[in-house]
């Protein structure tokens, strides 16, 4: 069994804004581009075109429909992938050790050469956030692209999470959590940011933002209502005569 880290000397991670999710999964096709070709053995898919598809996701997005007790309903696009979280069951569950959490950056990672495809580690976390790659035989999960973060040969600005540099809407947001100071921290300050399931006691890293209120609906509220009223209530000339003569009829 693998331990934890007593403490990490950061916390990277991400928040994703789910009211600014536009769940267009642009962050789904960057994530499976770029860890296919990356770090670790490409990410398999299995019957691609066929009647049963399947493939291995480090990142998935889920819609939701929801209706608030005095709301409207509205629609929630919930991203979800590895949360790093610092109490990890998936780490302490692992039998061979290639689960493991970095002190240096809180980063849960999963060493490949040592997995034996056991599941358990699947079966540990609640969130669903870990996959068996069905070609290569073991576990895969986000990895916060530590292949990209780290990279001096790209440029400063590519330095984040291929989800987080593809965002087309700005809902995701990538850094350092234990830094108050950090733009995640202040977001979730801010925005009351949240865990998910934190009765659990895994302590995720990752937080969420909720969904701002929506604008209230009006109650009785007949769309064709202005096209119904009559232009005028003594109608003249040729309509005045027509009215007064189908009357007598």
């Amino acid at each position: 069994m693998t331990s934890l880290p007593t403490e990490t000397a950061k916390k990277l991670g991400l928040v994703i804004d789910l009211d600014t999710c536009v769940g267009c999964h642009a962050c789904v096709v960057a994530c499976k581009g770029w860890n296919t070709q990356g770090y670790g053995a490409p990410l398999s898919d299995q019957d691609p075109y066929g009647e049963s598809p399947s493939g291995t996701f480090l990142n998935r997005v889920h819609s939701f429909e929801v209706k608030p007790a005095e709301a409207p309903a509205q629609l929630v696009h919930f991203p979800k992938s590895c949360l790093h979280c610092d109490d990890a069951p998936c780490v302490t569950v692992c039998p061979t050790g290639a689960s493991y959490k970095r002190a240096e950056d809180g980063i849960v990672l999963v060493n490949e050469d040592a997995c034996i495809g056991c599941g358990l580690c699947a079966w540990a976390c609640p969130y669903g956030a870990r996959e068996m790659d069905q070609a290569e035989g073991v576990m895969k999960k986000c990895t916060l692209c530590v292949d990209r973060i780290y990279n001096e040969n790209l440029p400063e600005v590519d330095r984040e999470p291929a989800c987080v540099r593809t965002c087309p809407s700005g809902a995701r947001h990538f850094g350092d959590f234990a830094d108050e100071t950090s733009n995640v921290s202040k977001l979730v300050a801010e925005r009351g940011g949240f865990d998910l399931m934190p009765e659990l006691g895994t302590k995720p890293v990752n937080k969420y933002l909720p969904p701002r209120p929506k604008d209230q609906a009006v109650e009785e509220f007949d769309i064709l209502a202005p096209l119904l009223e009559p232009v005028a209530t003594d109608a003249g000339g040729f309509l005045g005569w027509l009215d007064k003569a189908l009357e007598r009829i």
